[in-house]
């Protein structure tokens, strides 16, 4: 048995249907393609299969480039069980800055904004971790204005990578204005900053950190955060939540982390799926 098999098969089925808000299908480089020849859709079902078995009904999968973005609008348009979000991550910005290349990126993600099952610009937002020149934060700011835009215009979500950048981000909504729904994926702040983002509007989206030995933050913040604006996520394949750390993620493992999230509020594990899977249609719609 694979690793990755072994993983699938951990997690105890939910009582009730939910989201993934937040998964990456398609990581690899994507090759050009024609009609439904749609690469690595095979590997996606498998995923989505093993998903439905354990109660997960939907997921949102999320672009970071210009090709990943076109690959996520066409395994929605395939699957019904998938909905997509598209962006440039903030992180290739900067280069599509430089190349001259950024404003041609943000028109192809507008049209893409324009198909049904598109849901959400995302991921965008902030990283000052890895960008840390005033050219490159620049860069990222047009950009993550620019998502901003594009969801505006077409009554879509926001989902926001934020690292490092907490006050950054909630300064930009603040003079900018916020899309209808802006979710702060894989929340990475504390109790205070959750109040902050619920305070401006923000869902919280917690993914497989929330359960790290080292993360009693982010249990506080989610502790403090109200039911209605809770969401959860994979971000797969990364962030694997305990205890199997170290084996690649997918959306087949929410179970784990929304049965720890169900522990730390003192919740019925299926009072809390209804209110997170509500509180997911409420942002990006049906399915």
């Amino acid at each position: 048995m694979s690793r990755k098999a072994e993983q699938l098969e951990a997690a105890e089925p939910l009582p009730v249907p939910v989201y993934d808000d937040h998964t990456h299908l398609n990581l690899d480089d994507v090759p050009e393609w024609d009609g439904d020849d749609l690469p690595g859709l095979a590997e996606a079902v498998a995923a989505l299969d093993a998903a439905q078995a354990v109660g997960v009904a939907g997921v949102v999968q999320v672009g970071t480039n210009v090709a990943d973005s076109r690959w996520s609008a066409a395994l929605a348009e395939h699957d019904p069980r998938v909905l997509a979000a598209v962006a440039i991550h903030p992180n290739d910005a900067p280069a599509l800055a430089e190349l001259g290349a950024l404003d041609d990126a943000l028109a192809e993600l507008d049209r893409l904004a324009a198909q049904p099952r598109v849901r959400a610009l995302g991921e965008t937002g902030l990283d000052f971790f890895r960008t840390e020149s005033d050219a490159g934060i620049a860069a990222q700011v047009a950009s993550f204005e620019g998502h901003i835009e594009i969801a505006k215009r077409h009554g879509l979500a926001v989902q926001i990578h934020d690292r490092e950048a907490h006050d950054a981000v909630l300064h930009l909504l603040e003079r900018v204005g916020p899309a209808e729904h802006t979710v702060l994926h894989c929340f990475s702040g504390d109790a205070e900053f959750a109040r902050r983002a619920v305070e401006a509007g923000c869902h919280l989206s917690f993914a497989g950190t929330v359960t790290f030995k080292n993360a009693a933050y982010l249990r506080d913040a989610l502790e403090v955060t109200p039911l209605d604006r809770i969401l959860v996520e994979t971000d797969a394949p990364f962030l694997t939540p305990h205890p199997f750390r170290g084996r690649p993620n997918s959306p087949a493992m929410i179970p784990v982390t929304l049965r720890f999230m169900a522990e730390v509020l003192g919740m019925d594990l299926a009072e809390l799926g209804r209110q997170v899977a509500a509180n997911t249609e409420a942002v990006y719609g049906q399915w």
